[in-house]
C-alpha cells in the first residue's frame, strides 16, 4: 500500500533507538525524509550512518537537543524548519516505590516526556494550520491506563500526553491537520531488553523464562502474552502520519495487545 509519505518531513523526538529509530525506518521505506534527534550528536550520528546504509537515496539528518532544558528545545524549533509530521515520542522512565518518588522525580519525567510535546507542538502546529496540511502523534503508553504503582509518575505523563492530544486536535476543527494519540503496550525496547536481561541475570535464568513470567504475574491482561516488537508499534505509527488517516483526528489508537481492555 502506498502511504502517500513521499516528499513530507518528519521529526521524530527520541529516535535514536527503540519505538522512535523503528519508526523513522517505516517512514523512510514510505519515502518521507526523516529528521532524527536525541541528546548527543554522537547517538545522531550513529542512527543516521545506520539508516543510511539502507536508505542510500533518502533524505536523514538528526539534530541533538535535551529535552529537559526549555532554551535547547527552542534552539531544536529554529533549527528544524518546516515539517508535515510531528511525532512527540521522547520520553523517561524509572520504576520506584510511591514513598521513595520526591518532588524532582515527577518533575522530571512531566518536564521530559510532556512538555516536550506541549512546546513542539506549539511551535510547529501554527505552521501545520497555516499550510492546511499535517500531523502530530503523541507516543503514549498502557502505563496511562493501568497505573502501575511502581511507575506513578511515568503513568502521570503518559496520561497527560492523552489530555494534551485531544485538546490540540480540538484546534484543527475543519482542518488537513490531525492530532492523535498512540498507546503502545509493553514492547520490546532497548529498555526493556535490559530489563529482561537484568532479570534473566538477577534469577538465573533464561529471558524466554523471565518473559513468560511477567505475563504470567504481572501484565496478565495482555492477550498478546509478548512483548511487542518495535515494528510492530512503528507500522501503526506511519499509517497514522499518512494521508490515508485523515478521518482519524483526537483519537488514541491501542497497540497494547489488549492489556488495557475495556470496550474502545
Amino acid at each position: 500500500m502506498d502511504l502517500k509519505l513521499k516528499n513530507k518531513t518528519a521529526f521524530i523526538s527520541g529516535s535514536t533507538a527503540g519505538i522512535g529509530f523503528a519508526t523513522a525506518k517505516s517512514l523512510l521505506r514510505e519515502g518521507a525524509e526523516v529528521i532524527l534527534n536525541g541528546r548527543t550528536k554522537a547517538s545522531i550520528d550513529k542512527a543516521v550512518s545506520n539508516l543510511s546504509v539502507e536508505f542510500t537515496q533518502s533524505k536523514i539528518y538528526g539534530i541533538p537537543a535535551n529535552f529537559e532544558y526549555e532554551d535547547e528545545v527552542q534552539n531544536l524549533c529554529n533549527a528544524i524548519g518546516d515539517i508535515d509530521i510531528l511525532i512527540n515520542n521522547v520520553g523517561i522512565y524509572k520504576a520506584a516505590s510511591f514513598f521513595e518518588m520526591d518532588d524532582s522525580f515527577w518533575q522530571r519525567q512531566f518536564n521530559i516526556n510532556v512538555m516536550s510535546g506541549v512546546r513542539l507542538s506549539r511551535y510547529f502546529l501554527p505552521k501545520m494550520l497555516e499550510k492546511n496540511w499535517g500531523r502530530i502523534l503523541f507516543i503514549s503508553s498502557e502505563c496511562a491506563e493501568l497505573a502501575p504503582p511502581d511507575m506513578l509518575a511515568y503513568s502521570m505523563t503518559k496520561s497527560g500526553m492523552i489530555t494534551v492530544s485531544k485538546g490540540l486536535a480540538q484546534l484543527t476543527k475543519a482542518s488537513g491537520v490531525t492530532v492523535n494519540t498512540i498507546l503502545p503496550g509493553s514492547t520490546l525496547s532497548k529498555g526493556a531488553e535490559n530489563f529482561l536481561k537484568d532479570e534473566a541475570d538477577k534469577k538465573g535464568k533464561s529471558k524466554e523464562t523471565v518473559e513468560a513470567e511477567f505475563f504470567k504475574n504481572e501484565r496478565t491482561s495482555s492477550l498478546l502474552q509478548r512483548f511487542a516488537n518495535v515494528d510492530e508499534v512503528a507500522n501503526t505509527i506511519t499509517y497514522y502520519c499518512s494521508p490515508l488517516a485523515s478521518a482519524t483526528n483526537g483519537s488514541v489508537i491501542k497497540i497494547d495487545g489488549g492489556s488495557t481492555g475495556g470496550l474502545i
